[in-house]
């Protein structure tokens, strides 16, 4: 439904005068000029700042992307480097392993070589000093025992064994008793023993008259000679008929009736018991020539006249003899040795329980 004509028809609007409506309109354009001036300022800013934004990031992405690129060859670089190094580490860890083991074994050498050097050490100090005990019981001169005792001391000053300290005891104590000790005097011991032989023969035995009447025994009633041959004479037939007939009294019957061959037996018996004293003091075995110095002197108290001058001096001589035998003792070394035994005895016992 068409609507009604109104009967008032639009009046146009009234054009305002070209001076008011330019004065009107100045001021909001020139705001709007202003603003559109100041919003393409900042908009050109804002473009030139995004536009060096885009290019520093682009510098940045640039730098990034070189960065990253030398970070990966870096990498690669450092994960080879750690390859290698991995190789070389298990290397050297098996080369570690390898000295390890050869410094065990070499500890277990050096052990081996020092206990075998110290049981070789004892083992030649023993040896050492049996042969110089024996040079000196065969020589009668204690210088070889000193010697070996101060090799020996020397020796064992250098060894750091704790199980041979025992021995350097024994040798110290071993050296001053062999210092200090007594040399017999085998020479004049021959010597006496020697002038005993050259008198048994002319020593009395018990029952024989003859040597009993030429035995210078002064006798202490017998009157002065006379000047006078008749008194001579007289004197020298009293003399004789003194000696027809002499009482003494028998204490050993089995003496008196020795015959002329067993008198001569028992004189080379006590020559070559005299003999055997002499070869043991030689050999310096003087338990055995201290025997048979015991067994000379029973013989000569047993079948010699003990009233004889020269019965007594040869019982004299022998019993000086045997005074002088029984101080005849060389030295030895039997506590050296035995620490000796020990101390190879401790060295050689830990070898035989492996």
């Amino acid at each position: 439904m068409n609507p009604e004509p109104t009967n008032a028809q639009a009046s146009p609007a009234p054009t305002p005068a070209p001076h008011a409506r330019h004065a009107g309109l100045q001021p909001g354009l020139v705001a709007a000029w202003l603003l559109a001036a100041v919003a393409i300022t900042v908009g050109v800013l804002l473009w030139m700042k995004v536009d060096g934004m885009q290019q520093q990031l682009a510098r940045q992405s640039a730098d990034a992307g070189s960065k990253s690129v030398e970070a990966r060859t870096l990498a690669r670089q450092a994960e080879e480097t750690v390859r290698d190094t991995a190789a070389k580490v298990a290397v050297l860890e098996s080369r570690v392993g390898d000295m390890s083991a050869y410094r065990a074994q070499l500890e277990d050498l050096v052990q081996t070589v020092a206990r075998v050097r110290d049981e070789n050490l004892a083992v030649e100090l023993e040896a050492a000093l049996r042969v110089a005990q024996d040079q000196t019981q065969l020589t009668g001169s204690v210088e070889p025992l000193l010697a070996a005792l101060r090799t020996a001391e020397r020796r064992l000053a250098r060894s750091t064994d704790p199980r041979l300290a025992p021995v350097a005891r024994a040798v110290g104590k071993d050296l001053e008793r062999v210092k200090a000790a007594s040399i017999p005097d085998t020479a004049g011991l021959l010597a006496r023993i020697d002038q005993l032989l050259r008198q048994v023969d002319d020593l009395p035995l018990a029952n024989d008259v003859g040597h009993a009447a030429q035995d210078p025994s002064p006798r202490g009633d017998a009157a002065e000679p006379p000047e006078s041959w008749w008194g001579r004479w007289w004197h020298a037939f009293l003399g004789e008929a003194h000696e027809l007939l002499r009482v003494s009294r028998v204490e050993r019957p089995e003496a008196s009736m020795l015959s002329p061959e067993q008198a001569f037996f028992v004189r080379e018996n006590l020559k070559l018991r005299l003999q055997g004293a002499r070869l043991g003091l030689l050999a310096r075995q003087y338990e055995s020539a201290r025997a048979d110095l015991a067994a000379a002197q029973g013989a000569l108290g047993a079948w010699f006249d003990p009233a004889s001058r020269r019965t007594q001096a040869a019982a004299t001589l022998l019993q000086q003899i045997q005074g002088l035998t029984k101080a005849a003792e060389l030295p030895r070394v039997q506590a050296t040795l035995a620490a000796l035994a020990t101390a190879v005895a401790t060295t050689t016992a830990p070898a035989g329980s492996r």
